[in-house]
């Protein structure tokens, strides 16, 4: 992975400084906390229902062994012993006090980690594909991109006050596992008709109140070109994009007001001049970048163990079945260890996770980690002869539930148990969903969905393009829980349809059961998913199954 230059290097230590006399400013009142509130959150430091909460970048999901033994040591240190992984793949720590703040930013700093633009009206972390540099259907590795995007973004004097946040996603596969269609530009790199990568680029994507899916508005633009584009999109954007209502300066709402054609043509002014200004820029540095993402050298591996294991341990099957991901590399896995145990918070981790899993990666996945924006951790590079091993390991903190892609693997939201903009819980509904149907026994029954919860419109558990997708509102001071269906976050991204009313707090598990025992009823065969199913059939015989009064009524 990248390792940080001595620009690098200077520019965090130079910020963490400036930030730790801002927060002595503040705790000596020489700042109030109107004033002191934009420099904090140019810092990741927001204030939450309870306590501040620090959010951390994880650049394109990646970590190494040593970055995340300091996370350990910080949430054990000034926190409660554990961090929250989020859908942009960053790490969260929701109980800090203030005075403690530039000493974790400190910490962070002495191991090539910041909070910069993890919050703020600027380009925020760069996400990428979780299984970036592994995956068996990828073109190329995202993340020399997503980091040039990082160098160049990061401080860049013209999109620190945009209208209104920006976010950037890059893959590198066929089949989208980093939601770019969700982001304000989206990177998808492909091969040309001369077999050069470049990429396809989408724009106006977003989730929130005024769900989009992105637009391509370059169906390859050559790599050279990449940095030139994006500063044509974000000065085009910058100009156009509203400053009057912050619920409309999102990029995708500029595009949608002025069309996509208006928009391209003001796009493609900008970036005849850019491309000048960046001839070569690109190339010199990705060039830079790349050997840091060289792959690690695969030893052969055979898999008659790991095939002996699958015979002796049903559990270990079952693991093996649903937690694991084709590899580029024979004889080679990419395992995904799910943070939702049965009951637990989706995306939590405490210390002593946290470091097992730092020494899993060092025994097992040549030193690599990634973060999926699915709150899970990933160890991209395990040989399946060492899967028996690294099993067992896991189970000792928790770490071995085999869930991947079932009913249990909830996005959500912290919600109302932390958030100070969520209007209801996201937390208890993910958990009591999960042990429902653990209890119930269906959950390899169901098979592979995607549910995802939100407690506010802002959408952060991008509930918008879940399978099913639960959006947790306040209604005269109760909570209520709208339903959504047929949603995918994948390369046919779709925004799921509303069902119908909300759900009471109470109410919202068995309308869960009775769709899911519906689906049951309804598919063509085990192999038929619930999103084929619902694409198959429509949303009647879903909504029937949550509103089974008015379907009666209907039929009478």
């Amino acid at each position: 992975m990248y390792d940080y230059s001595d620009f690098d290097t200077a520019f965090v230590r130079n910020r963490a400084a400036e930030f730790r006399a801002q927060v002595a400013r503040r705790l000596d009142g020489s700042l109030s906390e109107d004033e002191f509130r934009p420099l904090r959150l140019m810092n990741g430091l927001y204030l939450q229902l309870h306590a501040y909460m620090l959010r951390i970048a994880i650049p394109y999901g990646t970590l190494d062994p040593t970055k995340l033994r300091q996370l350990a040591m910080i949430a054990e240190r000034w926190d409660k012993g554990y961090g929250h992984f989020t859908t942009r793949q960053n790490i969260q720590f929701n109980w800090p006090k203030l005075s403690d703040v530039p000493d974790m930013i400190d910490a962070l700093a002495d191991v090539g980690m910041h909070a910069v633009q993890t919050s703020g009206n600027t380009i925020r972390n760069v996400t990428a594909d979780h299984f970036a540099g592994a995956a068996a259907d990828e073109v190329e590795d995202p993340r020399p991109t997503a980091e040039l995007i990082r160098q160049w973004s990061t401080d860049h004097p013209e999109f620190q006050f945009l209208p209104r946040k920006f976010k950037i996603g890059v893959t590198g596969s066929a089949h989208d596992r980093a939601v770019t269609r969700s982001h304000d530009i989206g990177l998808r790199i492909l091969r040309g008709g001369d077999r050069q990568t470049g990429y396809e680029v989408t724009v106006g994507g977003g989730l929130g109140r005024t769900p989009m899916v992105g637009q391509v508005i370059r169906p390859f633009l050559a790599k050279d070109d990449l940095l030139a584009y994006l500063e044509a999109i974000l000065a085009t954007y910058n100009r156009m994009g509203r400053r009057d209502n912050k619920y409309k300066a999102r990029v995708k709402i500029t595009v949608f007001e002025n069309g996509m054609e208006a928009f391209r043509d003001a796009v493609e002014a900008e970036f005849d001049h850019f491309r000048r200004e960046y001839s070569g820029a690109t190339r010199r540095g990705l060039a830079r970048i790349e050997p840091f993402f060289a792959p690690p050298t695969f030893r052969d591996a055979p898999e008659d163990s790991y095939l002996a294991a699958r015979k002796a341990d049903p559990v270990f099957r079952a693991w093996s079945d649903t937690n694991l991901a084709a590899h580029r590399a024979p004889g080679h896995a990419i395992v995904t260890v799910s943070l939702k145990a049965h009951g637990q918070t989706p995306g939590d981790a405490t210390a002593a996770q946290m470091r097992l899993l730092a020494d899993l990666a060092e025994t097992y996945s040549h030193g690599e980690l990634r973060i999926s924006h699915e709150q899970n951790v990933v160890l991209p590079h395990v040989r399946k002869a060492d899967l028996s091993a690294l099993h067992a390991a896991l189970k000792t903190e928790g770490l071995a539930t085999a869930n991947i892609g079932l009913v249990s693997d909830i996005i959500a939201c912290p919600g109302m148990d932390y958030c100070a903009l969520a209007t209801a819980r996201s937390i208890p509904v993910a958990q009591e969903i999960a042990t429902h149907f653990r209890d119930l026994g269906l959950e390899a029954e169901i098979g592979a969905l995607k549910i995802k919860i939100s407690g506010c419109i802002n959408a952060c558990g991008h509930h918008h393009v879940g399978h099913i997708g639960i959006l947790g509102l306040d209604r005269a001071g109760v909570e209520n829980y709208q339903i959504t269906l047929g949603g995918d976050h994948t390369e046919t991204m779709t925004v799921g349809e509303r069902a119908g009313p909300g759900f009471a707090y109470d109410e919202i598990v068995p309308a869960i059961e009775r769709l899911l025992r519906a689906y049951l009823g309804l598919r063509s065969g085990r192999e038929e998913s619930f999103l084929d199913a619902y694409r198959r059939l429509g949303a009647g015989p879903f909504k029937a199954a949550l509103y089974p009064a008015e379907a009666a009524r209907d039929a009478a």
